[in-house]
């Protein structure tokens, strides 16, 4: 009956839906949740598009994926600028010149370099080889107790000195002024959220939601010649091989009756005696303002609890350790046994993707079929 099952209605899923569909192929996407965009959904509150699945903030430096999602959505110009809290002290991230006058009161590169480098030597670190060694290199000591070892202890659920030095060296370090968090060329928030941007990638196309597809795996895999999976690939195979392991992540939603809670979209708390890792103020990703450009009365925040994952719990993020690397190599072998299967996406290839990589993955893999 299709040219192509494709399970799940995240990115990947519906970049591939809408392209292999344009090609003139007959394609049926199914999806377990009951909403589009994956992790990336986005649900009106009072006026205000919610990320239900945490803060998901467009940036590319891929002109091809910025051209294409472009015919889906319009773009504001969002600065994702986060702000750290350290038991009441606030902080500019990512680590620029602002960070390190706060900490230091150095005023210009070359103090904070050298106060840095100071700190590096008395630690005694010449070869980095764990997170908390690399970070100390990377920003000094001081820098490291206040604002990087207990985020990052609650986010991964363990000691810093246990973690691969390679997860430090994603968030930037700069001396200058510069607070972007991210060095991209393109950055911004769909207009309107993602659901409405993913919804009109699969308008046309037909579209069941509710549908388990590992639940009815036999029947649903008869309708069509080949299928694109996007789940976890160690569900796929039944975890014949042992669970791979994620990070997963609670969110407390709170409706407020006042316009503004903190003043920034992002605000991480990086000492370890609180809770939740960061509080989102999801109006802030469009400026406080409605799809019709008025000032917003009330406002809705998210704390996010970091917590282990366990078997019916949401999989954020991968635990990209020895263990689970040998563990996901040995069922990517059963994964490229499956005839007629193509698995994609950051569940079915256990790995961390950025919005624009999975795009951009999705696109490139389209091209492929077609």
């Amino acid at each position: 009956m299709y040219d192509f099952l494709i399970v799940g209605a995240g990115l990947y899923g519906a970049v591939m839906a809408e392209r292999l569909s344009k090609a003139g192929k007959k394609v049926l996407v199914i999806e377990r949740r009951d909403h589009i965009a994956g992790n990336a959904y986005t649900e009106n509150v009072e006026g205000i598009n919610v990320h239900r699945y945490g803060a998901h903030i467009f940036h590319t430096n891929d002109t091809e994926v910025w051209q294409y999602v472009q015919n889906f959505a319009g773009f504001n110009r969002f600065t994702n600028s986060p702000v750290a809290n350290c038991k009441g002290e606030l902080f500019s991230l990512p680590f620029n010149m602002y960070t390190f006058n706060q900490m230091w009161g150095v005023v210009t590169p070359e103090e904070a370099r050298a106060k840095i480098e100071q700190q590096r030597k008395a630690a005694g670190i010449t070869n980095p080889s764990n997170l908390e060694e690399q970070a100390i290199s990377l920003v000094g000591t001081d820098i490291y107790e206040k604002l990087v070892k207990g985020y990052t202890q609650k986010q991964w659920g363990r000691p810093c000195s246990e973690l691969p030095a390679f997860i430090i060296k994603r968030l930037p370090v700069r001396f200058t002024f510069d607070n972007n968090y991210f060095d991209a060329l393109y950055q911004g928030i769909p207009v309107g959220g993602y659901t409405k941007m993913v919804g009109k990638m699969l308008d046309g196309i037909e579209l069941r939601l509710g549908v388990d597809y590992l639940e009815n795996k036999e029947e649903l895999d008869a309708l069509a010649e080949r299928v694109i999976y996007t789940g976890p690939v160690d569900a796929y195979f039944n975890y014949r091989l042992g669970y791979l392991e994620y990070r997963s992540v609670r969110f407390e939603n709170e409706l407020l009756d006042q316009p503004n809670f903190q003043g920034n979209a992002v605000v991480n708390y990086t000492d370890a005696e609180t809770p939740w890792t960061r509080i989102i103020e999801h109006k802030w990703f469009e400026f406080g303002k409605d799809e019709n450009g008025n000032d917003l009365a009330k406002t809705v925040i998210s704390r996010e609890y970091s917590s282990e994952w366990k078997p019916g719990d949401e999989p954020y993020y991968p635990v990209n350790d020895e263990r689970n690397g040998s563990l996901y190599a040995e069922y990517r072998k059963l994964a490229d046994k499956e005839k007629n299967v193509i698995f994609g996406g950051r569940l079915a290839e256990y790995r961390y993707y950025d919005m624009d990589a999975v795009i951009a993955s999705a696109l490139n893999m389209s091209k492929k079929l077609i």
